[in-house]
């Protein structure tokens, strides 16, 4: 029974750490069109910053477009 909670937590701990670092890839790949596009909104918050990026998608790096499409944006 301890291997199986051991085991339990362990994949719990990855699939948290996976989506941790997925989310800082995204922020990687948006944050230079973030100050680039939407400068003026940084600190209203994430959705602000999200809704100003995609007014802007045209012009955002491959990248960013990339990860506003994969998490369906």
């Amino acid at each position: 029974m301890t291997r199986f909670l051991f085991a339990v937590v362990s994949l719990v701990s990855l699939v948290l750490l996976t989506s941790a670092v997925s989310a800082q890839q995204g922020r990687d790949a948006c944050s230079r069109d973030a100050s680039r596009f939407c400068r003026a909104h940084l600190s209203e918050g994430d959705q602000v910053v999200l809704t100003c990026l995609k007014e802007h998608r045209s012009r955002l790096s491959k990248a960013c477009q990339q990860t506003l499409t994969d998490n369906g944006q």
